[in-house]
């Protein structure tokens, strides 16, 4: 009864997005211009629902991705974002071969069945293995020892990897493999951790196990930390995003790269991109700052011809053409906004730029009818415009809110004794030098003249990502519970909005008070 009581009466004031974008479209509107509409709930934010589709073979636990800018997303951030269910967006304003091993480290990072483990041969020495984990800085030195064809001799066990042998050969120190215990690969069944965990509990005191093939050669690994890691997270609300291999998910910009005639260079983007998918990529970006572009629209039709299953981002649009044209290239999700980030000056310097919400609404109507999704990107400062920009869209991708986390890259400063660090737009002057250029239709020559579209600045440090998102999940849960959704989908069809004055604006932040304590 409570649930259906005096809708007519509402409904002139609290509208659809069907009916209250139409009636406001001469006028464009972003995160505080709008409210949404308390409804009828039988929903706790607890028991709410975050998993959203990006493509048919992405799915996320939690609607949130981290910018690819850079100082926001590098290895570290894109980690942090996978195991809290979200993704991370690996920035392209680095050498390829260094964003190639970006990828690396976060696809190796925790997983379960590591197929290509770390090994030695019988005749290196334990000098030259003391060598390779100072320079690959790994943080164990245990390794299985192969022969030249790859079949298994024994283990080298970290207790004897010490300076004081390093004249002896590994063949000297290894376990012979009559001692080590092994599984064969076809004993995993479809459930390789439920396996690996049985057998470390019948065996006490094993922290490793190698799996082998039907001609005993090195298969695979698998470490008891990493079970233990998995089989806890399966018991967290939001559950790490991870591939079908186990190993957590990560996406890598790249930009539509031309050669010295000025042409699209398919060969290099090919190459790169199909290095990515080599190392595991989940997700290829095409970012730049007009996506409504011929460059960006040639650049996704050349990697969906190449890779057929791969999904692929594309962006930045802000109109319902835009996102048709990209679709119709093979876009699978495509970046919605154009200067609404923080330390983004498009609208000022191009005087170019739709608010984020109008471009939200114009552009959904032709992603529903193109299939494809959205991404909410910039302009979001709180969990407030999270809930927002997700009525429109499947998910939001942030930098600014991440750009002082721990793990984003760059260097802590303290001036005035509080702590910051370095945040840039990727249209700033330094992000363009350093190879962003191409971003925004410029040459990386810093000779050459070029219009800024970005500033730097700094962001206050605030912790580590985990406390963050847990923060803005929070903040998603509860505008969910007011709105009676248990999940992203309730969330876009229930959604209700009403126009807010400047006093509204000012009404709904704490006013009157003396602050005693953040919200933060």
């Amino acid at each position: 009864m409570a649930a259906t009581r005096n809708p007519d009466f509402d409904s002139p004031f609290y509208q659809p997005a069907d009916k209250f974008f139409p009636e406001n479209h001469r006028v464009g509107l972003t995160f505080d211009d709008i409210t949404l509409a308390t409804l009828y709930s039988e929903i706790l934010p607890r028991d709410t629902h975050l998993d959203t589709k990006l493509a048919d073979s992405l799915h996320l636990n939690i609607p949130v991705i981290s910018s690819d800018m850079d100082t926001v997303t590098e290895s570290r951030m894109a980690i942090a974002m996978a195991l809290n269910g979200g993704l991370g967006l690996i920035h392209y304003n680095l050498p390829e071969r260094e964003q190639l091993s970006e990828v690396s480290r976060v696809k190796n990072h925790v997983h379960g069945l590591i197929q290509e483990p770390i090994k030695v041969s019988p005749d290196q020495f334990i000098g030259d293995v003391l060598g390779m984990i100072e320079n690959k800085k790994f943080g164990f030195s245990t390794f299985p020892v192969v022969d030249g064809k790859g079949k298994l001799l024994g283990l080298l066990p970290g207790h004897v990897v010490k300076p004081r042998y390093a004249k002896r050969k590994v063949a000297e120190a290894l376990q012979p493999r009559a001692q080590v215990q092994t599984i064969n690969q076809k004993e995993l069944g479809k459930d390789p951790i439920a396996r690996a965990d049985k057998f470390f509990t019948e065996h006490l005191g094993i922290h490793k196990l190698l799996v082998v093939d039907d001609k005993d050669k090195l298969y695979g690994l698998i470490t008891l930390s990493d079970v233990e890691r998995i089989t806890q997270e399966r018991l967290a609300q939001f559950k790490p995003a991870r591939d079908a291999r186990f190993r957590l998910v990560c996406g890598a910009a790249v930009s539509a790269t031309r050669n010295a005639f000025g042409e699209l260079d398919r060969d290099r983007i090919l190459t790169h991109v199909g290095g990515l998918v080599e190392r595991g990529v989940d997700v290829i970006a095409v970012s730049t700052a007009h996506g409504h572009s011929k460059g960006v629209g040639d650049t996704v039709k050349v990697l969906r011809d190449a890779f057929k299953d791969l999904p692929i981002i594309a962006g930045n649009v802000t109109s319902a053409a835009g996102v048709e044209y990209l679709a119709d290239c093979g876009a699978d999700a495509i970046k919605i906004g154009q200067g609404p980030g923080s330390i983004c000056t498009t609208r000022i310097v191009a005087g170019v730029g739709i608010p984020q919400m109008t471009a939200l609404y114009t552009c959904s109507r032709a992603a529903e009818k193109k299939k494809v999704s959205l991404l909410s990107d910039g302009g979001i400062t709180k969990s407030g415009d999270i809930v927002k920009a997700l009525t429109l869209s499947q998910a939001v991708i942030c930098g600014g809110i991440f750009a002082g986390c721990n793990e984003a890259p760059g260097d802590v400063v303290e001036i005035g004794g509080k702590f910051y660090k370095q945040y840039r737009g990727m249209g700033s002057l330094a992000a363009m030098r350093a190879g962003s250029a191409a971003r925004y239709g410029h040459e990386k020559n810093p000779t050459q003249k070029v219009a800024p579209e970005g500033v730097e600045a700094l962001k206050e440090a605030c912790g580590s990502v985990d406390r963050v998102l847990a923060q803005l999940i929070g903040g998603i849960q509860s505008g969910m519970g007011y709105l009676g959704a248990k999940n992203l989908g309730q969330l876009r069809s229930q959604a209700r909005y009403i126009r807010v004055s400047p006093a509204g604006m000012r009404e709904a932040a704490p006013h009157d008070v003396v602050e005693l304590k953040t919200g933060n």
